[in-house]
């Protein structure tokens, strides 16, 4: 059955590897009949910065998000299916994508605050698919054994699972970018193809 996919892109460059992990993304899943909706942070000059209005009103009944943000909530709104495609920086999320986060992920769109305190309440309960393609210069034991993947853990346990109740989350990780070669990197954009063939 179609889908409608929000795929969201964090990189300053067009011809980054990121972009074209995107454009596996994209390409696949229009090849598999789905609707795709590709959200450039950088390309929309997206402000990533939480502002002091929308700060102070965040814990308020009755949140909205600000009008520079309206149309992207409204995107999210529209999807069920959301995929973000980023390089992690620092063992991290590149700050355009955390501020995507924390100005879209919001209440009344992302979540409700639990009125009898304790957890959150999800709303994004329309996503069934929440899935991320990222890349790191690291290796894969310093990512998994040092670092305990923490980019992973924020995403699948402190974002989809407070946001979006028995989503399908999976991340594909091409570990040791900063040395991999053209063969290696070919190989992730197949295994990224092969994966999004089967949404």
């Amino acid at each position: 059955m179609a889908r409608r996919f929000l795929v969201v892109l964090a990189h300053p460059l067009p011809e980054s590897f990121a972009a074209s992990a995107a454009r596996a993304v994209v390409e696949t899943l229009e090849g598999q009949g789905h609707e795709v909706d590709l959200l450039d942070l950088y390309a929309e000059d997206f402000d990533p910065r939480l502002t002091a209005a929308e700060r102070a009103a965040y814990m308020q009944p009755g949140y909205e998000p600000p009008e520079d943000v309206s149309g992207i909530v409204a995107r999210l709104k529209a999807a069920d299916g959301l995929v973000l495609v980023f390089p992690q920086w620092w063992f991290n999320l590149p700050a355009i994508m955390k501020g995507f986060i924390d100005r879209i992920f919001v209440p009344g769109v992302a979540f409700e605050h639990d009125k009898a305190g304790g957890r959150i309440v999800p709303l994004m309960t329309h996503i069934k698919s929440f899935w991320v393609v990222t890349s790191t210069g690291s290796p894969w034991w310093v990512v998994h054994l040092y670092m305990a993947n923490p980019v992973k853990r924020i995403l699948k346990r402190g974002v989809a699972a407070f946001c979006a109740k028995s989503v399908d989350f999976r991340m594909l990780a091409l570990h040791d970018m900063d040395r991999a070669k053209e063969e290696k990197r070919k190989r992730f954009l197949d295994k990224v193809r092969s994966a999004f063939a089967s949404l």
